[in-house]
């Protein structure tokens, strides 16, 4: 697989075009310069140190350094005939320095190039997420040749009907079908399921999962281009492009703001003079007082204020948001997907109940599973072993140990033959009862995996089962708790879309408190799916961790990673991440989330209403420039002081204040 149709890197500030470094470091660089020395000059003139001429000096330098951010985005939209933002911003940082306001023209720069910084952090993640997909699969495989020696072919060279092997404990590098061997697979990477599937001749397998102890012969049934994993990269590359961000407000409003502020500051300066013999220096004072006053520093500094507030009180809780329009998305967020394996489970198989049989104790039944156990790499027999610890027996390794692929494993335990294994392998042996029946199938009802310890028979001996011992992905301690809360939220629906079996995936949605499940999905699957509740909802994040889940994340409202455990691929591709893995986060989150919107509403209201009636002072020169100054400033200040609330944390879920 090629990475030539990779999405090129996202722009400096998202497609708004103001033309910024596209390396953080300069950018970053020169909006600290502009505010150091904005802030050295401003204190200077506050305690009357150093000559005017420092002061200015520090004004101009802070002037320029913003302004490099902004002047250059300025003239690209001239020459496109275009009146935007940045024109605004250019216009009227030279008049404040025309009529001699050279701080004010320094702070209306610091503060616009500011909050292009803060909302540039939340720019693109594609290219890197999808380079971490490709890291998945192998580039080369090992192809059967006509004489049937194993060459080691590019996968891209491959053909479909090919025959490749699959070595002990290898990634398969293309999809196929087994034609020989058996063994376990972990498919977790692609399909999300729990423990690895035991595969035999004529099942699936798919590129980027990982071959068990076993070795396979597989026919490849798609070329590199067309596999799972291929899949997988190019729904992330069009969730992407969908997920584009849209026209902040700001801009939005500045489309019709800026013409017609040039518009009025024009007239104001030509009409008086020409039709009302009025002198041209006052009017012209009058026009470029109005520039200044039209600035709208209140307005631009709304929505950044309040959006660091929230993601730096949300950081202090252990989640990450990438950027101020996704900390706003998530406080509309009205549905939630959720992926069931390491997200509401604690994604590892684990011993939930030893049964013992033929007199023994559970202590006993795991002694002998763990002595066997203990020499299997396989997750299912790590669980048993680990249960054993946790209980404080130590096995004792058997001895004559054998792998019996797909069904479980044999060792001499004290001298007597033992096995340990599934359903198939104890039925096989002759072991099984109709009580013993009736006990798997109330296991395997609840969507948990069983091992069957048994006494193997052999010469003089018939056989017996000795114990089962259910194996389960738990439920996280946290995650019933942690969907009520999101209930409480203001969360309509919860659904979980899981590649694991229906069976398991009800079992669990049942004990957590889901609305709706769905198994046995895969990634495009999962993907419908949230195309489904967009379309009721609108507004839908998707918990997930793992490389299956990530374009589902990327299409969401808000993709939410489980970031200690999630791949980089999930986490790169998510909005969110919870750093702590820690569910009831989540319901924070939305709670701040929402908090935050009302607060940026508020701040964006309130600092139109106080341009509007100074603006209109401005028009009829019942203000000057520094009352203009002083009354702009001050709704600043309100601004911010009303943003920084934010880092008081989350509200009560029913508070609706500001």
């Amino acid at each position: 697989m090629s990475t030539e149709n990779l999405p090129a890197e996202s722009k400096p500030c998202g497609s708004c075009e103001h033309g910024h470094d596209d390396t953080p470091l300069p950018r970053n660089a020169l909006v600290i310069a502009s505010g150091v020395t904005l802030t050295l000059g401003m204190a200077l003139r506050f305690l009357d140190v150093g000559a005017a001429a420092l002061h200015t000096a520090l004004f101009a330098l802070a002037t320029l350094s913003g302004g490099l951010l902004v002047f250059p985005a300025a003239f690209k939209a001239l020459q496109k005939a275009k009146l935007d933002m940045n024109v605004l911003m250019t216009v009227a940082v030279t008049g404040a320095w025309l009529v001699s306001e050279g701080a004010e023209g320094a702070a209306v720069v610091f503060l616009f190039a500011l909050s292009e910084l803060l909302e540039s952090w939340s720019v693109g993640r594609a290219r890197r997420a999808i380079a971490s997909l490709l890291k998945l699969a192998p580039e080369t495989a090992l192809m059967r040749s006509k004489d049937g020696s194993l060459i080691e072919t590019d996968v891209k060279e491959v053909p479909v009907g090919a025959e490749i092997s699959i070595r002990s404990g290898a990634r398969i590098p293309l999809d196929g079908k087994v034609l020989d061997g058996s063994s376990s697979v972990n498919q977790a990477p692609i399909t999300g399921e729990s423990v690895p599937v035991d595969k035999k001749p004529g099942d699936t397998v798919f590129a980027g999962t990982i071959n068990g102890e076993g070795s396979l012969t597989v026919q490849v049934t798609k070329a590199a281009a067309d596999s799972t994993l291929a899949r997988i990269i190019k729904l992330v590359e069009e969730a992407e492009e969908q997920k584009a961000p849209t026209q902040r407000f700001v801009d939005k409003f500045a489309t019709i703001y800026t013409p017609a502020v040039f518009i009025v500051a024009l007239l104001v300066a030509l009409l008086p003079p020409l039709l009302m013999g009025g002198a041209w220096s006052e009017w012209t004072y009058r026009a470029l007082v109005l520039l200044v006053i039209a600035c709208p520093c209140a307005l631009v500094i709304a929505t950044p204020v309040s959006i660091v507030s929230g993601l730096t009180a949300l950081a202090r809780r252990g989640v990450l948001i990438k950027g101020g329009a996704y900390l706003e998305a998530v406080g509309r967020l009205r549905a939630l997907a959720v992926d069931k394996t390491g997200t509401i489970t604690q994604g590892k198989p684990r011993v939930t109940g030893v049964i013992a049989l033929a007199g023994l104790n559970a202590d006993e039944v795991l002694r002998r599973a763990a002595a066997i156990d203990i020499h299997s790499t396989h997750p299912l027999a790590q669980a048993v072993v680990e249960a054993a610890l946790e209980r404080g027996i130590t096995p004792e390794p058997a001895a004559d140990y054998r792998s019996i692929t797909g069904r479980g494993a044999s060792a001499a335990i004290e001298g007597h033959p033992h096995f340990i294994g599934n359903h198939k392998l104890a039925h096989e042996l002759g072991v099984c009862s109709p009580e013993i029946e009736a006990r798997l199938a109330e296991i395997e009802n609840r969507g948990e995996s069983l091992a069957i310890l048994g006494h193997t028979p052999h010469e003089g001996c018939a056989g017996a089962a000795l114990g089962i011992l259910s194996i389960g992905d738990t439920l996280r301690p946290e995650a019933a708790d942690a969907l009520t809360l999101l209930h409480e939220a203001g969360i309509e629906n919860i659904v979980m879309l899981s590649g694991d079996n229906q069976r398991t995936v009800d079992a669990i949605a049942r004990l957590a408190g889901i609305d709706e499940a769905h198994g046995d999905l895969m990634p495009e699957q999962k993907i419908e799916h949230i195309r489904r509740l967009m379309a009721a909802h609108h507004h839908v994040g998707m918990i997930g961790d793992g490389v299956n889940d990530a374009p589902a994340l990327a299409l969401a409202s808000v993709g939410i990673a489980m970031g200690a455990i999630g791949s980089d691929t999930a986490i790169e591709t998510a909005d969110m991440a919870l750093m702590q893995d820690d569910l009831t986060r989540v319901a924070e989150a939305i709670q701040l989330g929402r908090r935050t919107l009302r607060i940026i509403q508020f701040n964006i209201a309130f600092a139109l209403v106080v341009k509007a009636i100074f603006l209109i002072l401005a028009f009829t020169g019942h203000t000057s420039l520094w009352l203009a100054i002083l009354a702009d400033t001050g709704a600043t200040l309100l601004v911010i002081m009303n943003a920084l609330r934010l880092l008081g944390g989350t509200p009560n879920l029913n508070s609706s204040a500001p």
